[in-house]
């Protein structure tokens, strides 16, 4: 086959999962849409949304389940791709944010914020994904530092030990300062923790919005860069890069994305882990095209589990992240023992 019709092959199917995928985000969005504690059928979410539906079906679809669908699509696509850029630049295939301990280190920062201001609504709150970059930047910094070797680069097996290991210290800060509030502020936090999805108003979308704006187009023009790493330093120094300020500043951007979509959805783990996987093995390794997609499936898997966990339990919710944990957990195992297979 030549090389024109691999290419000509590759883009169709790019084209053609990105469709499917497309398909599926909509067809979750329209199910998260007319289900919840105030229902309403499918064809009154059609009304309301061309503008004929009743003033009770305008306010439950305007005010509450649109904003909130809105951020869980934002925070699923931010952390599915962070995950990838996690991965691409530690070479190492288990990265993940939750796991390196980034969002750990975003949990401190919003707590560190809501010890001082006590204010998650109105225009305050834009100045938490501003506190959760600086708790997860923190936490980055620390986790490459201890895991950078002069002579051997980032070593993947102490990437994931060294995350795991401050993860755990900054959770026990975390947990210290949280003792500390009241018994209101302290409940929040739990549910955040616990990776409830609390940003559900349209403060929250202006929010996240502008992060995920601003992030996304830079790592997607960094994607041929993030192709070089999986060929190695030196190869990459060879061929004109600088791998050094490449990882710099594209762990900058993920560790940014990651903390803002954290910030606004809870503490979401796994999505990072498990989308780039099922997005490579769909369209092949090539960043330019897996990014895209695992923004797609990242979306899809947070929307869905917010939704399932405030409909399917009802009159109890289920927070998103105990829903995503309990999927991605065993899927992690299976990458670990996976690797070791290929490994021994």
């Amino acid at each position: 086959m030549k090389l024109e019709e691999i290419i000509r092959s590759r883009r169709k199917r790019l084209l053609g999962v990105s469709l499917v995928f497309v398909l599926i985000v909509l067809l979750i969005i329209l199910v998260g849409l007319h289900t919840g504690s105030m229902p309403i059928s499918p064809l009154g979410v059609w009304k309301t949304l061309f503008g004929y539906g009743t003033p009770y079906e305008t306010m439950a679809l305007y005010e509450f389940r649109l904003p909130r669908i809105l951020v869980t699509m934002l925070a699923g696509a931010g952390l599915g791709v962070t995950g990838m850029v996690f991965q691409g630049v530690s070479r190492n295939s288990l990265a993940d944010p939750g796991i390196l301990g980034v969002n750990t280190g975003a949990a401190f920062g919003l707590i560190v914020y809501i010890s001082f201001f006590l204010e998650m609504n109105g225009p305050m709150s834009l100045m938490i994904p501003l506190f959760a970059f600086a708790g997860g930047l923190l936490v980055a910094f620390i986790v490459f530092l201890l895991s950078y070797d002069r002579y051997r680069g980032l070593l993947p097996i102490r990437l994931i030990l060294v995350g795991i290991a401050v993860a755990a210290g900054f959770s026990a800060l975390t947990l210290l300062l949280s003792l500390r509030l009241d018994d209101t502020t302290y409940a929040f936090a739990a549910r955040w923790l616990a990776g409830n999805v609390w940003g559900r108003e349209w403060v929250h979308v202006w929010a996240l919005l502008p992060w995920v704006v601003l992030c996304f187009p830079l790592i997607y023009m960094q994607s041929r860069k993030l192709d070089l790493f999986s060929l190695g330093d030196e190869i990459a120094t060879g061929l004109g890069n600088s791998p050094t300020k490449n990882r710099f500043l594209l762990l900058l951007l993920a560790v940014a994305l990651s903390c803002a979509s954290v910030s606004v959805a809870g503490g979401i783990s796994f999505i990072g882990l498990a989308a780039p996987h099922i997005a490579r093995r769909l369209v092949g390794p090539k960043h330019s095209g897996s990014l895209l997609i695992t923004a797609l499936i990242g979306m899809a898997v947070l929307v869905m589990a917010d939704t399932a966990g405030r409909s399917l339990f009802r009159p109890n919710e289920i927070p998103a992240g105990v829903i995503v944990a309990a999927l991605g957990g065993p899927y992690f195992l299976y990458l670990l023992l996976r690797k070791n297979k290929f490994e021994s």
